[in-house]
């Protein structure tokens, strides 16, 4: 085995800010290889001179998650260089803005379903033959209970609702056969999402983003069941 192929290659989604930025970093100053993809190339930028002055090495992927033939390219680039994946972290999320159910913009709509779900499940599909290529492969996605049925939370709650569906699907097909699916919820963090569903909000009171990206990872060695 080569020394690329003998690397922990950690893929983590929405990887440019928040919660999945901090994730990133956080595994790359522990040792992982992170292949960060966002849409935004100029936070992704930013994030690997944070990984690069910590000591970490990543690989940025400027993409939209929507466009299947982006992740194929992206699927197919890591089985050439890497051979597999052992962790996936599905952070990626479209927040659409707060709106009384009936009037949630068919725009939002169309949006919440084509990122929070649609995408998460072609992820799915073309990342879970490079998580089977390896022993132990593990795919873990952020859940956010909070919002689920809260008013004004009609677009981005019922698209997180519908994404752990899928994900917890996943999860029960493979529990026998690997690989390994489970969920994860933060503590509430002081991200820029959060302060446009909760304005005004005391930020100190909430957990910072690195403090959860250290809880998540020194939970992955625990067994968990999705759900």
């Amino acid at each position: 085995m080569t020394d690329e192929k003998a690397k922990k290659i950690a893929l983590v989604t929405g990887a440019s800010r928040g919660f999945g930025a901090a994730v990133a970093e956080e595994l790359a100053a522990r040792g992982w290889h992170v292949i960060a993809v966002a849409r935004t190339s100029g936070a992704l930028e930013e994030l690997d001179d944070r990984i690069t002055a910590r000591g970490g090495t990543a690989t940025l992927v400027p993409i939209d998650i929507t466009e299947d033939e982006a992740l194929q390219g992206m699927c197919l680039s890591i089985y050439k260089r890497w051979g597999h994946v052992d962790l996936l972290v599905h952070c990626a999320i479209h927040a659409s803005p707060l709106s009384p159910a009936g009037h949630v913009p068919e725009s939002d709509l169309d949006k919440s379903l084509a990122i929070n779900i649609r995408a998460t499940q072609r992820i799915i599909a073309m990342v879970e033959p490079l998580l089977k290529a390896v022993e132990g492969g593990l795919a873990v996605l952020p859940v956010d209970r909070e919002v689920v049925g809260r008013k004004f939370f009609a677009a981005y709650g019922f698209s997180k609702a519908a994404q752990q569906a899928i994900w917890d699907s996943w999860a029960a097909e493979t529990k026998v056969i690997g690989p390994r699916v489970t969920t994860f919820a933060p503590r509430a963090m002081p991200t820029a999402t959060r302060g446009r569903f909760f304005p005004g909000e005391d930020r100190d009171a909430l957990t910072p983003t690195r403090d959860e990206a250290v809880r998540f990872i020194e939970s992955l060695d625990q067994p968990a069941e999705a759900g």
